[in-house]
């Protein structure tokens, strides 16, 4: 479907969301999304380390020291979007013997990097499924802990991933998101902006061999929601005590809320 055509049948009335700054059917979405990442599979982690100069480790490991999981009793954690298993090795490394940890990823050429990673480590504590954040086939109050990095914005319908994110944690779970988020800083505002549109698809094109899912990857992080507007819908979602934390000026940030009841 082109974006005309797209942008057609959202006037007429078919749901529609944002695909970076391109409006198109909500189904189309995550057709698309799934497209990028199938695509940056085998070269996620590595972008990774290039287009933040390594701070996506600093901030994982800051986004596990808050969720701090036990040394010493049982604690089921659920990481969605982890499909490389980056965050879930650092859980795992974070809590005791008796963590374990559900990597769940809609993209299975992600999960296959993640599983073929995590091959003989950690055995009987890590596993991985296949499911869509918006609908997670999961029972309910199963985990201890929910996170999301860097995946929350490719999701066609956050009210409906942040409500399962509520539905699979017990009373008392927490959930936490690393997202992009807005700079604060003036100056690093404009250095970033340049950075991110006219270097990060080139490191793609070189790297990855697609600067077009990186051009979206980078549209993708404006048209996110402001800390303030996520926060709400945190909360909308049936979340407590929830709270935002900015980290490298505002490069990202570290949405957390609580499951009380």
């Amino acid at each position: 479907m082109t974006g005309d055509r797209a942008s057609d049948r959202a006037k007429a009335g078919e749901e529609s969301a944002d695909f970076g700054f391109e409006r198109v059917a909500l189904g189309r979405k995550q057709e698309r999304v799934d497209a990028v990442f199938h695509s940056v599979a085998r070269r996620y982690d590595l972008m990774n380390d290039l287009m933040s100069a390594g701070l996506h480790r600093a901030w994982k490991t800051q986004l596990v020291s808050m969720l701090r999981p036990p040394k010493g009793r049982p604690f089921r954690h659920l990481d969605v979007a982890g499909g490389t298993a980056d965050v879930a090795f650092r859980v795992l490394d974070a809590g005791g013997a008796r963590t374990e940890v559900t990597v769940l990823d809609i993209n299975e050429s992600m999960l296959r990097v993640g599983a073929e990673r995590a091959a003989g480590r950690y055995p009987g504590r890590i596993d991985f499924v296949t499911g869509n954040a918006e609908s997670l086939p999961l029972p309910d109050e199963t985990f201890d802990g929910y996170t999301i990095a860097f995946g929350i914005r490719n999701v066609p319908r956050i009210e409906h991933a942040l409500a399962e994110a509520r539905r699979v944690l017990k009373p008392g779970g927490r959930f936490l998101c690393l997202e992009f988020s807005q700079v604060d800083l003036p100056v690093l505002d404009r250095i970033y902006d340049a950075y991110s549109f006219h270097v990060i698809p080139r490191i793609g094109a070189r790297v990855a061999g697609d600067a077009e899912s990186y051009r979206y990857l980078v549209e993708s992080i404006r048209k996110f929601p402001t800390r303030g507007a996520f926060a709400g819908l945190i909360e909308a979602a049936g979340f407590r005590h929830v709270s935002h934390r900015a980290l490298s000026g505002g490069i990202v940030a570290i949405h957390s809320g609580w499951k009380v009841s």
